[in-house]
């Protein structure tokens, strides 16, 4: 064989080798990657707990749809969880805070009032949550500063159209109403524009199922 030919053959096969040494490490390494790497369950649940709420909370601020126009509006900022059941022993106290503001104009905006204040109980399940809050400042008649009210909101889940909220006064007076810590009316007032968000989160409970307490309720589905 003539010494051109063979040196010829010779870096073919070096190439050859080389390439097969090329396909061989990358295939290695990618197996090596495929062991180390979450299956995709176990990679939706490590997202979901890392995402996971630890706390139950309402949010958001929304117009109300009117067909005459007036202008409703709620907004909420409130997190935490309502006080436990009083007679269970060693009940944890509630963490329930926040604020809400609601106002009330006629469609030109001349007439109507506001209310603004802190809140006090926060208790969610799934999409709902019940809140109530005591006036702390107001343009309402004198007598609503200091009174508790209460709101109930329903999450569509999507850009807000959806959502529903209700109020304690639907059918009586703030200045007359005696309303008790998370309670209020059905959420019928539909949005206009707006959204409302509520995480509901499982509460300690030291009835039994600590085990689940501190997680949404659908933690490590996904969803």
């Amino acid at each position: 064989m003539p010494r051109s030919t063979a040196l010829r053959t010779s870096l073919v096969g070096i190439a050859a080798l080389a390439v097969i040494g090329g396909l061989t490490a990358s295939a290695s390494a990618s197996a090596s990657a495929s062991a180390s790497a979450p299956v995709p369950d176990e990679a939706r649940t490590a997202r979901t707990a890392q995402k996971a709420p630890k706390e139950s909370s309402l949010t958001g601020s929304a117009k109300m749809f009117r067909a005459d126009g007036q202008q409703v509006r709620f907004s909420f900022d409130a997190h935490g969880f309502a006080p436990a059941e009083p007679d269970e022993p060693d009940a944890p106290a509630g963490t329930s805070r926040g604020t809400f503001r609601f106002s009330h104009y006629t469609a030109d905006g001349k007439q109507g009032a506001y209310a603004e204040g802190r809140i006090d109980c926060l208790l969610t399940g799934g999409p709902v949550a019940t809140a109530t809050g005591v006036i702390t400042r107001s343009d309402l008649p004198d007598g609503a500063i200091g009174k508790r009210v209460g709101f109930t909101v329903y999450d569509g889940k999507g850009d807000g159209k959806k959502d529903r909220v209700g109020y304690s006064w639907a059918m009586g007076s703030i200045i007359t109403m005696e309303v008790p810590k998370c309670l209020s009316a059905a959420p019928y007032e539909t949005v206009e524009s707006g959204d409302f968000k509520v995480e509901h989160v499982l509460p300690p409970n030291p009835s039994g199922n600590s085990d689940k307490a501190g997680k949404p309720e659908n933690a490590g589905t996904g969803e």
